[in-house]
């Protein structure tokens, strides 16, 4: 097993790729801390998990609320006094809006769960890895609208590129004290947040022609959970800062 021992936080756990990494990782025996507004869906998890050599444990929690940022890294260290993992997965989708389209609301969504979460949960996270033997491994999920311009909205696309970018600065700064950083990049997956996406009529017609261009179609959560345990485990402990582009080769066209 991968992750025997280790203690691992996911955000975004109740479906989709968090959904898969939590279960891949307790597979792979983690405790995973699995963290989402809708306790129900967790519960689920946890009873799917049960046979599994690791473990799940659901926490109800809002990535959006700092305080609750902070309840999730509290639990890690009074519960298991350590944290080993920390998967910031939780994310929303923006309208496919341009610029001139992007509600004041929509960006300060799209920023506060997309960026702002990542970076006051890694901030929090860092001082207790630095306790730790053997460090830890941050892991954000990101997306190819990080690396480009044309496949998505304004506020998701800034959202993403700033969150690779706070990848790679902690993966440099930190290295020195074990600690690793590093960014999945996912194409488009099938998962609950691409089939409820509410999309903006002027941005749509690009982005649609430019997923005809992935090889086999859209991607399955299970498929970014292994890329997601290469990237958390030994197997890839010489590996910081980078991303990891999972997208069934949209971006090679």
């Amino acid at each position: 097993m991968k992750l025997e021992g280790k203690i691992a936080i996911v955000t975004g756990a109740s479906s989709g790729m968090g959904h898969a990494i939590s279960l891949l990782f307790a597979k792979e025996g983690a405790t995973v801390i699995a963290v989402a507004r809708r306790l129900d869906r967790l519960e689920k998890l946890k009873t799917e998990s049960q046979n599994l050599p690791g473990k799940v444990i659901p926490l109800k929690g809002d990535v959006s609320d700092k305080q609750d940022i902070e309840n999730m890294i509290d639990y890690a260290v009074l519960n298991h006094s350590k944290l080993d993992i920390l998967v910031n997965n939780a994310g929303i989708m923006d309208d496919l809006g341009l610029v001139e389209d992007t509600t004041d609301d929509m960006w300060d969504k799209v920023l506060t769960t997309n960026l702002t979460a990542p970076f006051l949960s890694i901030r929090k996270a860092i001082p207790v890895m630095k306790k730790n033997k053997n460090g830890g491994v941050i892991l954000n999920i990101a997306s190819i609208a990080g690396l480009f311009g044309g496949r998505a909205g304004t506020a998701y696309t800034v959202s993403k590129h700033g969150l690779i970018g706070l990848s790679k600065n902690v993966g440099y700064t930190y290295s020195d004290e074990k600690i690793r950083c590093n960014t999945i990049c996912p194409g488009a997956i099938n998962t609950e947040i691409m089939n409820n996406i509410q999309v903006n009529a002027r941005g749509q017609a690009k982005t649609a022609d430019g997923m005809k261009s992935m090889h086999g179609g859209a991607g399955t959560p299970e498929e970014i959970a292994k890329a997601a345990l290469f990237l958390v485990s030994d197997d890839s402990k010489f590996i910081t800062g980078i991303n990891l582009i999972v997208d069934g080769g949209w971006t090679s066209c």
